[in-house]
């Protein structure tokens, strides 16, 4: 993967599937199975990430003002909204530094796979019949969002998918139940992007970024995980607000039935 065409494709790909409810992982483990394709290094995960991070905050900026300015003040509704982040973030880790080996092994298993977006799918096709929900955020429906991002670690699980899910189930708004689904990562990413990028480079046989890949290509994958994942999450948006979100269950469950019948 040392080509800017390359480069550009796994930016792609990373946009849309990082906001598109059908799960990266489980179609990188389906990939790597069929096509005999391996996932980018770490320093290059880096920046997609980054990227998606950068596409977040550009399409919630307003929102983020808000809770910043917000902070700044003591307001009590910015200080809630850190406090249910938190609470959300907690499930997840718990459940990888416990469960890490199991987690990795599913990953080497496509056919584990393929049951973990069936299950995904039907999750996702019961939003079908979810009537559509008025209610915010409390702590309670913090830790309900934050056990179905623990869930989500699993391949084939989509975690947008799953916290949006759980959010809608619990009675939250569409447009509430996304942008809490994508505030929460925000932490998430930073903190792994800043582990990896720390461990890459300080390690003795690390490299530096530039390295790997020249700068301006790294700048360029960057650019265009951001704008595509804009796009997605746009997208993502208009079709929970129109209450078509459930389709993706749909798409899931065909793409999981197919992997447990071929592979």
């Amino acid at each position: 993967m040392n080509t800017l065409g390359n480069l550009i494709l796994l930016a792609i790909l990373q946009g849309i599937s990082e906001f598109l409810p059908i799960s990266s992982s489980g179609h990188l483990v389906i990939c790597e199975h069929l096509l005999d394709v391996h996932a980018p290094g770490e320093s290059l995960e880096v920046v997609l990430h980054v990227g998606t991070m950068i596409s977040i905050i550009a399409y919630y900026r307003k929102t983020i003002w808000q809770l910043l300015c917000g902070l700044f003040h003591w307001n009590r509704e910015a200080l809630l909204q850190v406090l249910y982040i938190g609470l959300s973030a907690i499930p997840a880790v718990f459940f990888y530094f416990l469960c890490k080996d199991k987690i990795d092994a599913f990953y080497e298993n496509a056919r584990s796979v393929g049951g973990f977006l069936i299950f995904a799918g039907v999750v996702l096709t019961l939003l079908r019949w979810i009537p559509i929900g008025k209610g915010h955020l409390n702590a309670g429906r913090a830790v309900l969002v934050g056990i179905a991002q623990a869930i989500a670690i699993l391949p084939g699980v989509s975690r947008s998918g799953m916290t949006i899910a759980a959010a809608r189930m619990s009675g939250v708004s569409p447009d509430h139940s996304a942008e809490f689904s994508f505030l929460m990562c925000l932490p998430l990413l930073a903190g792994g992007a800043l582990l990896t990028l720390l461990g890459h480079t300080g390690g003795a046989s690390g490299e530096a970024l530039s390295e790997t890949y020249p700068m301006w290509m790294l700048a360029t994958a960057m650019a265009v995980s951001a704008i595509v994942g804009y796009i997605a999450l746009s997208l993502l948006v208009r079709l929970l607000r129109g209450g078509r979100f459930w389709l993706f269950g749909v798409y899931c469950l065909v793409v999981g039935l197919l992997v447990c019948w071929r592979l």
